[in-house]
């Protein structure tokens, strides 16, 4: 009955458009020296999307904390998360193709600390974004924007310096379908999904 819905595919649709452009967006900014161009752009694009498109979640690590949470169907969550990855995926190729190195593909644990520690700061950032997704869809704040665009830029800065702050499992898989480039990627799905 769902797959019949059209409802349901522009949901999918949505997040294959909103993770390209989420992860487009931050791998572009990524090129640039330093964590706080990444953290801003990605803060905007988010924003942006939650405004525009209806809050899609274009972050696997979201949509699994919705599910546990039976705020999705299992359909939807698992459609989803393989649209975010497809997203996250072409948006990659074309960082790829439109990048002079692949050096702002990759999320990568810092020298700061050990993988222990990125984990701890990556389980950090997504609890804090996953904690104000919940905070705006229940109480639909016409603010969700803001509020999610700013969870998002304050993550990453946070756990930029330990874990590179993606929060989003399928930032760090696209990039590392394309490159082939692993290292330390359980991080990134490693930490845990619901607040």
């Amino acid at each position: 009955q769902e797959l019949r819905s059209s409802r349901f595919w522009r949901a999918v649709l949505a997040e294959v458009v909103a993770t390209l452009i989420f992860v487009g967006v931050v791998l572009g900014a990524s090129a640039a020296p330093g964590p706080l161009a990444p953290a801003l752009a990605g803060g905007l694009a988010a924003g942006g999307l939650v405004c525009t498109l209806g809050g899609p979640q274009a972050n696997p690590a979201l949509t699994l904390a919705l599910l546990c949470t039976r705020k999705l169907s299992a359909l939807r969550g698992a459609a989803g998360v393989l649209a975010q990855c497809a997203g996250a995926t072409l948006a990659s190729a074309a960082a790829r193709a439109a990048l002079l190195d692949d050096t702002g593909l990759i999320t990568r644990v810092s020298a700061v600390g050990t993988a222990g520690t990125a984990l701890a700061w990556e389980t950090f950032a997504t609890f804090q974004l996953a904690l104000a997704t919940f905070a705006t869809a229940e109480h639909a704040a016409p603010q969700a924007g803001l509020a999610l665009g700013s969870a998002v830029a304050a993550g990453a800065l946070a756990a930029g310096p330990f874990s590179g702050g993606s929060m989003n499992p399928a930032r760090s898989l696209g990039p590392a379908i394309i490159t082939g480039v692993w290292d330390d990627h359980w991080v990134s799905w490693g930490h845990p999904r619901a607040p």
